[in-house]
């Protein structure tokens, strides 16, 4: 008989599906928001090119590491990535992700629209992460105990 597996499970939909229903959930919430304007714009500008970058940055890393960007499937990781946006973040993806999502809320200037972008997080930090996490642990071991120890899981905390 096997012994139950204690590995967190896992969203039963891609995260990209996720940051969709809470950008979905910003347009409902800031649809009474009329114009952009100027400051506001740019500020959401800067903030998005900047999110698009951790996300960029990350998914050059893993194709440089010949190993697979699939977050339904981490257990198919043949590489542990930390170069590059890695090293400010275990998921620059995902702050990436958040980082749009609050670009967004900034440029409607409307802060009912940072709501979805807490609940991206949340939901994301709760339940996909500790399942890649616990992937990337049985799969490399000690290297990501220690990349782990050192990069912290979102920015700075």
């Amino acid at each position: 008989m096997t012994e139950p597996t204690t590995t967190p499970r896992r969203l039963p939909v891609p995260p990209v599906a996720v940051l969709g229903a809470a950008a979905a959930a910003q347009h409902v919430l800031s649809r009474r928001h009329g114009h952009i304007g100027a400051a506001r714009g740019l500020a959401g500008a800067a903030l998005a090119l900047t999110a698009g970058g951790f996300i960029a940055g990350s998914v050059r890393e893993f194709r440089r590491a010949q190993t697979t960007v699939n977050p339904v499937a981490p257990d198919r990781a043949t590489s542990l990535v930390t170069g590059g946006p890695h090293q400010l973040s275990r998921n620059p993806m995902y702050v990436g992700m958040a980082g749009l999502l609050v670009a967004h809320a900034v440029a409607r200037g409307n802060w009912a629209a940072v709501l979805p972008a807490l609940g991206f997080v949340a939901v994301i930090d709760r339940v996909q992460i500790p399942a890649e996490e616990g992937a990337m642990a049985e799969l490399f071991g000690r290297d990501y105990a220690e990349y782990a120890a050192r990069v912290p899981r979102w920015l700075g905390f």
